[in-house]
């Protein structure tokens, strides 16, 4: 399990997979999320702009990335 320690309130969910690299670019990460690859808390999302904050999981590709303070 990867985990992302937050500098700010929350990350942004194409912002946390590259920063997890599990993507290499901001564009991949936004195909990937758009194609629905990417689960937060157990449910599919969409929005790579949605807001992760402290205690959200994020699964993808069989990975799993803890977003904590």
């Amino acid at each position: 399990m990867e985990i992302i320690h937050l500098k700010e309130d929350y990350i942004k969910l194409g912002q946390a997979l590259k920063a997890a690299g599990m993507t290499d670019s901001g564009v991949e990460a936004k195909y990937e999320i758009q194609e629905g690859l990417v689960k937060v808390n157990g449910e599919t999302e969409t929005r790579r702009g949605k807001k992760l904050s402290a205690g959200d999981i994020v699964e993808y590709k069989g990975k799993t990335i803890k977003i904590e303070l």
